[in-house]
């Protein structure tokens, strides 16, 4: 009797084993950083690639240069990143595919990575909602995809809080900034963000989360917006911070 039950479920095993071998075979899993194929027990990046992630180890070290960075500009509680970013480097390329080329695993790896980190360090366990810095409503619909919300998702799982998409809006649509000089992405970041009525965030610490961060002027701006909110506190998380 116990063979008769257990043949049927070793076929459908079998059968699950040859199409995912026919799918490696016909759409191979690349790397995201480079592009080499992906090895059996490799995931997202080749463990090259991985070796050579430029880690900030802002949230493990207690660093605040980050957080630093918005001194006198927007009071945060805590602020920390994934990677630094540098022109043609391998955090370049991971944004590229992520931003460009519809490969929301980028944020969905780093997500993952990030979520497991926070939730073991004191600081991060009293947040209450994680909000993504949001696309403008042009821009979501040609992508289709905010490029932050598997990042952010993967982060709220990990705290074990609320994702939360609808309090923060862009009202203003704007061009990339990753790769105008410094001056103009100060001057030309004319984007601005406003809150919906939610008297739910009264007195919540918002983790407020985001991609890159170059010069802090959308950060500073969303949270600009979210103090609006009576008795928030914010801290930031993002993928990466430019050199």
């Amino acid at each position: 009797m116990w063979r008769n039950y257990r043949l049927p479920y070793l076929y459908f095993i079998l059968i699950d084993e040859m199409i995912i071998n026919l799918l490696n075979l016909f759409f191979p899993k690349v790397c995201l950083g480079c592009n080499s194929y992906l090895g059996d027990k490799e995931s997202y990046i080749c463990m090259s690639c991985r070796h050579q992630l430029p880690l900030t180890n802002f949230h493990l070290d207690q660093n605040e240069a980050l957080k630093n960075v918005f001194f006198g500009r927007v009071k945060l509680e805590q602020a920390t990143a994934v990677l630094h970013f540098s022109k043609k480097g391998i955090v370049q390329q991971l944004m590229h595919n992520l931003k460009y080329k519809g490969h929301q695993d980028v944020g969905l790896f780093l997500g993952k990575w990030l979520g497991e980190e926070l939730k073991t360090i004191e600081a991060y366990q009293n947040v209450d909602v994680v909000v993504p810095v949001p696309l403008h409503r042009s821009k979501l619909r040609k992508r289709g995809y905010n490029q932050v919300d598997k990042f952010g998702q993967e982060i709220a799982k990990a705290l074990n809080v609320e994702y939360n998409t609808e309090v923060l809006q862009k009202t203003m649509s704007t061009k990339t900034q990753v790769f105008k000089d410094r001056l103009l992405r100060t001057s030309g970041n004319a984007a601005t963000f406003s809150i919906s009525e939610n008297l739910t965030l009264r007195g919540k610490h918002i983790l407020l989360v985001d991609d890159i961060i170059t010069t802090g002027a959308t950060i500073e701006s969303c949270a600009n917006a979210l103090l609006k909110i009576e008795g928030i506190k914010i801290s930031i998380a993002a993928m990466s911070i430019t050199d």
